[in-house]
């Protein structure tokens, strides 16, 4: 499988960055051995659609609606995104969890909503820093994972899965590598249970305080799929200075180290 770099922009972004990162994208992307999904703000969704042409890269938005339709202000529709050129969708990010207080019931239901339009959904689970204190990290994500995904999450084609320990987002600390393989496997061996031979299929993304220095080491680890950046993704070297850094066996299969 080959690696999904996916750049997560938040609230920030203008047209400017749309550009800047376009001219990056089509300067280098066709040599990475990886695939790259730019996340951002829903008002830039469709000009970065079209700065970037035929580029190598796929646009996504960073949340969706469970609902279809209707009198709801302020919210936005996966088929909407869809509409507009977005082809993936962030859900369960621990920001919307923690700032909106969504449910992992309410993120099952938007991961239906977002394959129902045709939206790949990148579903985040993760834990806090008091959970890992406490020796509860493992235990809090199996729970996210199983309450957060639909019953059809592994039929073609399959969603991907994010883990981001909340503590690591933004501050500049990252898990050990011992620590991050040790929840991949974990959560591969979830998707294997619950899914079959199909839960192999579903990439699982690192996500976490991925940056240029850090990205190569994070990549090579068994189970890693990819990586869902933040900061890092503001900056068109940098986000594809991370993306350069994936692993070049394109053909390794999960759980190949």
């Amino acid at each position: 499988m080959r690696q999904i770099i996916i750049g997560n922009w938040k609230m920030n972004g203008t047209k400017a960055l749309v550009e800047a990162m376009a001219r990056e994208v089509s300067s280098r992307a066709a040599s990475l051995a990886c695939d790259l999904v730019l996340c951002p703000p829903a008002t830039l969704i469709a000009p970065l659609v079209a700065a970037l042409g035929d580029a190598p890269a796929k646009v996504g938005g960073q949340n969706c609606d469970a609902r279809a339709s209707g009198a709801h202000t302020g919210d936005i529709a996966a088929a909407m995104l869809r509409e507009v050129g977005a082809s993936h969708v962030i859900l369960g990010h621990s920001e919307r969890r923690t700032d909106h207080g969504e449910s992992d019931a309410l993120i099952c239901a938007k991961v239906a909503a977002a394959r129902a339009a045709g939206l790949t959904p990148i579903v985040c689970v993760g834990e806090d820093e008091a959970a890992r204190q406490a020796g509860r990290a493992e235990a809090v994500v199996m729970g996210q994972l199983a309450a957060s995904l639909p019953a059809d999450f592994a039929a073609a084609p399959t969603g991907l899965v994010a883990y981001e320990p909340i503590w690591a987002i933004g501050s500049g600390r990252t898990p050990t590598a011992d620590d991050i393989a040790a929840m991949h496997g974990a959560i591969r061996a979830a998707l294997g249970k619950r899914f079959g031979a199909a839960g192999g299929a579903i990439a699982i993304l690192y996500g976490g305080s991925v940056k240029p220095g850090n990205a190569a080491t994070v990549l090579a680890l068994a189970e890693v799929g990819g990586a869902l950046v933040g900061g890092a993704s503001l900056v068109p070297g940098d986000f594809l200075t991370i993306a350069a850094a994936a692993a070049p066996a394109l053909g390794r299969a999960p759980g190949a180290s």
